[in-house]
């Protein structure tokens, strides 16, 4: 794997808080959605939920910055290493939160306990760590940006009178905020979508050279319940790297000690046997009162993702072409992340999750918003991933600067980059509807997360690996050049 700095575009959904989004529907076609668009408008001093002021403000969450988005240069031999400190990184703000959730009395007899007793010391616990980081950086030959340095402070972020709710075993909200674990969703974070004016738009025109084909992959729904909670992407070696759980389709051996050549022996659900790839999103739970198998494990309850596992309905997993030319075929190993599973603390650079419901999805997608679907209507998660390679890497020291979105408005790649197959995904789930009364919310669903990100719903993101045989990936590229519909 090499690096890229190139300064990568901003993702089509990262500008919801301006104006649109761009996501990639049906048959390669791309549509374009005001993803903010909501019955509630949220205050965007602290994005990602409605924030209104409370007469006592009590702490939500711990909110750090996120190192590991801005290592661009790490040498080769330095990744294991920075990969396993950041992982440190992420259990020192899980264990922080975790401390915060369990010390409300303290913190009400005491103005400072949260600054003296958990903020301050995770702060120096991110100095050291982060001290690392730049050692092995610096001994790989590399070069550490001393700014990084000034990432390790932390702060919080209040609960409002929305959030005052969480933690009956009904899933509805109580004395803290929201979520049958207390750490969300709230009622702020869902909308009857019946209740939101159309959002979406035609994209890109196509030119006369565009990729117009399709080609479906059919792997499955995780009828198997392959879970686990690592991310061999993001915290290779590190097990519960991910803090949350995942489905997994696709390739069947997948965990934090996968690599490329476990891969190519990992067998896969896919109809295609030539398909080996890995295709893996957190999963999604509804807080009906009812706990699953992992109530008392690392990434499950313990670390607030409680509720039943829904398995989709429908995995529609699907490569389209380019609207302005054509595509060259993925590299084995491509590895990509789209959207953010930090954005309620990251703020919405690179979120990109869309949400919907059957029969809507062509008129209403949102971004930080749970729709609540009306009787007939199944919740839809779509991902549309980016679709432009730097034509070298396979991935990135930060795992995003290696491919790109293409532009919104023309369809084309930026300079340097080229177009590849475009994957995107549509998962379906029968949720019961949640019920909101008196802005409380019961029966919530919500995707898995970081406990300190507050299952919020532009949390939501997914992870590819690309590993094909027999020549898949050429047939990929040569259907989608060709017009075809292809399975």
């Amino acid at each position: 794997m090499g690096r890229n700095t190139r300064k990568r575009r901003t993702p089509p959904a990262a500008k919801a808080l301006a104006a649109v989004a761009a996501l990639a529907l049906g048959g390669g076609g791309l549509v374009w959605a005001n993803f903010h668009a909501s019955a509630h408008e949220p205050d965007q001093r602290a994005w990602g939920g409605t924030r209104t002021k409370a007469a006592t403000a009590r702490v939500a969450t711990v909110s750090c910055p996120d190192v590991g988005q801005r290592l661009t240069d790490v040498p080769e031999p330095a990744r294991p290493g920075v990969a396993r400190e950041l992982a440190a990184l992420d259990r020192q703000i899980t264990e922080a939160y975790a401390r915060l959730a369990a010390t409300r009395d303290a913190q009400a007899g005491d103005p400072g306990f949260v600054r003296n007793a958990i903020v301050g010391p995770l702060g120096e616990k991110r100095a050291a760590t982060i001290g690392r980081i730049r050692l092995g950086i610096q001994r790989a030959g590399g070069s550490f940006d001393p700014a990084l340095e000034q990432l390790a402070p932390c702060t919080t972020r209040s609960a409002n009178r929305t959030d005052a709710g969480g933690g009956r075993p009904d899933g509805s909200q109580r004395g803290g905020i929201g979520g049958q674990a207390g750490n969300g969703p709230v009622a702020a974070d869902f909308v009857d979508i019946t209740k939101v004016a159309p959002n979406v738009r035609g994209g890109p025109r196509r030119t006369g050279n565009a990729s117009t084909g399709t080609f479906t992959t059919r792997c499955g729904v995780n009828a198997n319940k392959n879970h686990n909670t690592d991310n061999v992407i993001v915290a290779p070696g590190v097990t519960n790297g991910a803090h949350h759980l995942h489905d997994y389709v696709g390739n069947q051996k997948v965990d934090a000690f996968a690599s490329d050549r476990t891969l190519l022996r990992g067998g896969t659900s896919c109809r295609d046997r030539g398909d080996l790839s890995s295709y893996y999103w957190p999963v999604l739970r509804v807080q009906d009162g009812t706990r699953d198998f992992d109530q008392n494990a690392d990434g499950g309850g313990r670390e607030g993702n409680v509720g039943r596992i829904l398995t989709p309905v429908q995995a529609e997993i699907k490569y389209v072409g380019s609207p302005v030319g054509k595509v060259v075929a993925m590299p084995r190993f491509l590895r990509v992340i789209t959207g953010d599973a930090k954005t309620t603390t990251n703020g919405p650079a690179n979120a990109n999750a869309h949400w919907s419901c059957t029969g809507f999805e062509n008129r209403v997608q949102l971004t930080d918003r749970y729709p609540i679907c009306p009787r007939g209507s199944e919740v839809v998660r779509s991902f549309a991933f980016q679709s432009c390679w730097d034509g070298r890497n396979t991935d990135s020291a930060n795992h995003r600067t290696h491919v790109a979105y293409a532009d919104p408005a023309s369809g084309a790649c930026p300079d340097g980059f080229t177009a590849v197959p475009q994957l995107t995904m549509r998962l379906v789930y029968a949720v019961p509807p949640p019920v909101i009364r008196n802005g409380q919310v019961r029966n919530a669903y919500a995707v898995d997360g970081f406990p300190e990100q507050l299952h919020k719903p532009a949390t939501d993101h997914d992870d590819f690996i690309s590993v094909t045989r027999n020549g898949l990936a050429d047939r990929i590229a040569d259907c989608l050049n060709r017009g075809l519909s292809c399975a």
